[in-house]
């Protein structure tokens, strides 16, 4: 149990940045199941769509300290590496 006043209010706002991360990352993850929904169904035009959101949204993260930026360019390779693949495959 926090005794000091700075050490109380840290743990109050680490609370609110842990519920601020919470929602990033969720968000995150909801933005990507959209657009792992629209490769499955073969769309190449709304799968870059979805593509070009969700790396919006994974910038958006990284710039804060929510999530590192190498994971966040990480995740944005390998989902451009299943695009990609997509692409590939319709003519």
């Amino acid at each position: 149990m926090a005794h000091s006043l700075s050490a109380k209010k840290r743990v109050r706002q680490n609370i609110k940045h842990r519920i601020v991360n919470h929602a990033r990352k969720s968000q995150v993850k909801t933005q990507i199941k959209h657009f792992e929904e629209v490769l499955d169904s073969g769309d190449v035009a709304a799968a870059s769509e979805q593509f070009r959101l969700l790396t919006k949204k994974l910038d958006q993260t990284a710039s804060t300290s929510t999530m590192h930026k190498k994971t966040a360019a990480r995740k944005k390779s390998r989902l451009a590496r299943k695009l990609n693949q997509l692409k590939a495959k319709k003519p």
